[in-house]
């Protein structure tokens, strides 16, 4: 009976199906290449001792997509819908980063503006573009996925308008800092830039009522405006916070070749960011959400990422690879398969109890 219980549990906790994908993952790579475990110390082209390998691909480029997954939880709990125009809003609050740094010049000798100003400007303009969205939505009631679809569209051509479709190449080797490493620590920044959101938005949803609010919104709106609670402030504010962990993305994106490349910066990353949210066991229809597995999702999505590389998927037939697999894992991952299972378990135990 104890042991039943205890599977019961385990099936149904919302952890269960990303640790599963975890745990298959990890055997593929042990099988089919033990070193994908093994990080290693090389010198970089600027000289600096750095880690490599596989597993630090997953924590650099994971920590990136877990950013945009705290945002994209957020508006998935209060909207019961998705922003699909996150890559494009990278690419507009990077061009706009970039257009502060430069001055307007393609090719400047040095930093027309501080790094910080110009974060500060790409901040405001992930903002902007998260009310926008959210103001579509929360107000006019359009659904979210058509809100956003404004933005992916228009996005990338507003971006490539703001530096008159010129790619600005930052001169400071140190803006490099930020989408890769700092000299003298060997792990990449991204993976401290990572944990300093994920502190940020912990400590928001411990000591303030953001994710009671979230959550109520997106259960039932009308008895949240019952109990006092402005479901349009809640849906709003949502966006604004994707916007802003938008802006990060964008410092780290631009931050890596110090340029911009409009049309192919973060491209796709909003399906990668959704289905982070989807692999952690979140409802995509709003509601209840686990900041937590979303997280674990996004580096799940990058471990899925990084292993079919290593086993020679061809580029453009990778999508293809990895949908059927989130597919399968986000179809387990349903409140509704996971309780299934459980009373399943619950049948299946009675009989074997008789049969003995």
């Amino acid at each position: 009976m104890k042991k039943q219980n205890i599977i019961i549990r385990a099936v149904s906790n919302q952890l269960f199906i990303p640790i599963i994908a975890l745990v298959i993952l990890t055997i593929i790579n042990l099988i089919h290449d033990p070193s994908f475990f093994r990080p290693t110390l090389v010198v970089n082209n600027a000289g600096n001792v750095v880690l490599s390998g596989s597993l630090i691909t997953i924590l650099d480029f994971g920590s990136e997509l877990a950013i945009l997954a705290i945002g994209m939880t957020l508006v998935t709990a209060a909207s019961g819908g998705q922003d699909i125009s996150v890559g494009a809003t990278i690419a507009i609050a990077g061009s706009a980063m970039l257009r502060v740094i430069c001055g307007g010049v393609a090719r400047p000798s040095e930093n027309a503006h501080s790094v910080l100003l110009a974060f500060f400007v790409a901040c405001l303009v992930g903002a902007a573009c998260g009310l926008f969205n959210g103001t579509l939505v929360a107000v006019f009631k359009v659904q979210p996925m058509i809100a956003t679809l404004i933005l992916f569209t228009a996005g990338r051509s507003i971006a490539a308008w703001i530096n008159h479709n010129e790619l600005p190449i930052v001169p400071d080797p140190k803006f490099g800092y930020f989408g890769g490493v700092i000299p003298g620590i060997p792990i990449p920044t991204t993976v401290f830039i990572a944990l300093g959101c994920i502190i940020v938005i912990a400590l928001l949803l411990k000591f303030t009522n953001l994710g009671l609010y979230t959550q109520a919104v997106g259960i039932n709106e009308k008895s949240a405006r019952l109990n006092g609670i402005n479901p349009i402030a809640m849906k709003i504010l949502a966006f604004v916070i994707l916007g802003l962990c938008v802006a990060i993305a964008a410092l780290i994106k631009v931050s890596r070749l110090s340029t911009i490349n409009y049309s192919v910066i973060a491209k796709d990353i909003e399906m990668d960011a959704i289905l982070a949210v989807a692999l952690g066991g979140n409802a995509l229809s709003g509601g209840k959400f686990n900041m937590w597995a979303s997280i674990l999702g996004a580096y799940i999505i990058q471990y899925l990422t990084t292993t079919l590389y290593t086993l020679n998927v061809q580029s453009d037939a990778l999508a293809a690879y990895k949908a059927v697999v989130v597919i399968i894992l986000v179809v387990f991952s349903a409140p509704t398969v996971r309780d299934g299972c459980g009373k399943l378990i619950k049948k299946l135990s009675p009989a074997r109890k008789e049969a003995a």
